[in-house]
């Protein structure tokens, strides 16, 4: 279940920009809103230069320049998403900072590697698929597989980059598959409930070239709400600084 903020509305307010989401199969949630918040907090100081793959309406770079002093590469292949984002973009404090680039990300081709890469990749490969072409590419991963994310990840990191990404708790065995073969380690794995009283349904991953060292994965979790429907303080300290009410 992908919970969705508001579907009524063609945009979302945030404290420091606007996300326009009309032209945009996939809409703000609050589970990307909470990727999009983890990945902020979390990237390194040191960090100059950070790529988006599958940017969507542009919320995961936004949230990631309100934070950070990083020049972000987004990569969006669908023409109406992209030319959303660089609205979104355009008119936020980060503008010049923010390289919106409407491109296939298995073909996208950068002069530089990246300190951070971060993904909220399709998720339903393999499941049943709805008539919405849009949809389904954003969804279901016709345009692009995991096996194939691993593969650019690989090709465009630096050496001591790291990379985040946001995927179905289902999936939890097939990543760490992925990334036991791609000579990937697992620094963090987050795992997300809807409510305390819900089951995992995503995991929050940061993962890093494997060195000599060995890598421990610290291992948490985060409820998004409590038992009586607010949220809970773990999802608020990450989402103060970006929801209006919060």
């Amino acid at each position: 279940m992908v919970i969705y903020i508001d579907m009524a509305n063609s945009y979302f307010q945030f404290k420091q920009f606007v996300i326009h989401q009309d032209n945009c199969a996939m809409k703000v949630t609050t589970d990307g809103c909470l990727f999009g918040a983890y990945v902020s907090h979390n990237i390194p100081t040191n960090a100059t230069r950070m790529l988006d793959i599958g940017a969507g309406t542009g919320l995961l770079s936004l949230m990631a320049a309100q934070k950070n002093k990083l020049n972000i590469d987004a990569v969006e292949l669908d023409k109406s998403a992209f030319e959303q984002a660089v609205e979104n973009s355009t008119t936020s404090p980060w503008a010049e900072r923010i390289n919106m680039v409407h491109a296939d990300a298995r073909t996208f081709k950068p002069v530089h590697k990246y300190d951070v890469i971060a993904s909220n990749p399709p998720f339903y490969e393999k499941e049943l698929k709805s008539d919405n072409t849009k949809k389904n590419i954003a969804h279901h991963n016709e345009g692009l597989l995991l096996t194939e994310l691993i593969t650019i990840i690989k090709q465009q990191l630096l050496p001591s980059g790291i990379f985040y990404l946001l995927l179905p708790y289902k999936r939890n065995d097939e990543i760490k598959k992925l990334m036991a073969a791609n000579g990937f380690a697992i620094q963090q794995l987050t795992l997300i409930r809807q409510s305390v009283s819900h089951d995992y349904f995503r995991i929050l991953l940061a993962g890093k070239f494997n060195t000599e060292e060995p890598v421990e994965t610290m291992i948490d979790e985060i409820a998004i709400k409590d038992k009586e429907g607010s949220y809970t303080p773990a999802f608020t300290s990450l989402l103060k600084d970006y929801y209006l009410h919060l």
